[in-house]
């Protein structure tokens, strides 16, 4: 079987909520570009007997373990003493790598603290990892079930370490990894149940996969191919593509990266038609997804309450008269504590048109989708 990684992250820090893990979605993509199955991640504060437990859990299950955190030299930096429990395995100090230690402070114009020396402190059987960029070495250890890998918490270094040193040592140490590669088509206008009933069999697949991930008036489609080399796994990325292609036409606005409002400019710009939009009640949600694709906009107009069908009109018709635009966009948002009211609005060279919709999601995502509806019928209208 191929090999398969967890990642833990540790720190207090987040599981109250005070950081985002920043880390744990770098290292999947990471491993993902090397070809190595994420099957599991988790977090863990900062106690020396939770993580030891985590550690161990995870190694029983995956060959490859990577943590981030809890390197430094407080007290509650506990990875080393934890990693070193979960194998039963002693902490020892490593004289060189305090040297290393003190150069790298002295580098800096400082002197390391008695309490630095904890850094230098590692399980039996460690092999130290310098990192350039910090004063927290890395280290990895072998075991019986594959290897574990323990990182620093610092972003930064956590990446730095990453790409000059773990990556290359997996590869080294795991011959048979192949490669993993992504493509996400993007569709709007489509509910997710909608676009699940048309390609459900295509979602049982097991190379590639497809899932589905849904956003506030839009949904990706996410295809994951695992093969020996990049060609092949482009190869099976391009046969289920065209499938879905097939399958849900227009509903696809764009691939990978693309935004919604990038692919509405393209089309304006292909017209050489420019845009102007008014909103009301929507927090200028409108004016930042047409702010994602700046060319084609003249200006938007935004309102902090809702505005009533005839009144969004006449501001719509007078916001195109002073720009110049040849499209206007009307936006207009009513809040309330079970469903989200919204009038949209839509005038181009060839016709108008002015729907309303209602909303039962959560309150707070309705400016998105919203802005999205209107962006995706100004899509429609100009294909």
């Amino acid at each position: 079987m191929p090999p398969t990684a967890e990642i833990i992250t540790i720190g207090t820090e987040l599981l109250l909520g005070d950081i985002v893990d920043s880390n744990a979605a770098a290292l999947g993509l990471a491993l993902r570009l090397i070809g190595l199955d994420l099957y599991r991640t988790s977090s863990v504060g900062d106690n020396a007997e939770r993580i030891a437990a985590a550690v161990a859990e995870a190694s029983l299950r995956a060959e490859v373990v990577i943590t981030t955190g809890g390197l430094g030299p407080t007290v509650d930096d506990a990875t080393r003493e934890a990693i070193g429990r979960a194998l039963d395995r002693p902490i020892e100090f490593h004289e060189e790598l305090w040297r290393q230690i003190q150069r790298k402070f002295a580098q800096y114009g400082r002197t390391p603290t008695e309490n630095n020396r904890r850094q230098a402190m590692l399980p039996q059987g460690a092999v130290a990892i310098e990192n350039p960029v910090g004063t927290a070495p890395a280290f990895r250890i072998e075991c019986e079930t594959g290897v574990i890998i323990a990182l620093p918490g610092v972003p930064s270094e956590m990446q730095a370490l990453l790409e000059t040193e773990v990556l290359p040592f997996l590869q080294r140490r795991f011959r048979t990894l192949g490669v993993i590669r992504s493509r996400v088509l993007r569709t709007a206008g489509a509910g997710e149940s909608w676009i699940d009933d048309q390609i459900q069999d295509l979602e049982t697949l097991h190379n590639p996969t497809v899932g589905l991930a849904a956003h506030p008036g839009r949904v990706d489609i996410r295809i994951t191919a695992k093969a020996d080399s990049e060609a092949e796994a482009q190869a099976l990325l391009a046969g289920v593509e065209a499938e879905l292609r097939s399958r849900l036409g227009a509903e696809i606005y764009g691939c990978d990266d693309e935004l919604l409002a990038q692919a509405v400019a393209r089309q304006l710009q292909q017209h050489g038609w420019r845009v102007c939009a008014v909103e009301a009640g929507s927090g200028g949600r409108l004016a930042a997804q047409l702010a994602e694709a700046p060319g084609p906009l003249l200006g938007v107009l935004t309102l902090p309450a809702f505005l009533p069908a005839e009144s969004l009109a006449a501001a719509t018709g007078d916001m195109q008269a002073r720009t110049g635009a040849e499209v206007g966009l009307g936006l207009s948002l009513r809040r309330g504590p079970d469903r989200q009211q919204a009038i949209l609005r839509l005038v181009t060279p060839q016709a108008s048109q002015q729907q309303e919709r209602t909303y039962g999601g959560p309150p707070r995502s309705a400016p998105a989708w919203a802005a999205s509806l209107l962006l995706d019928a100004l899509r429609r209208s100009l294909a």
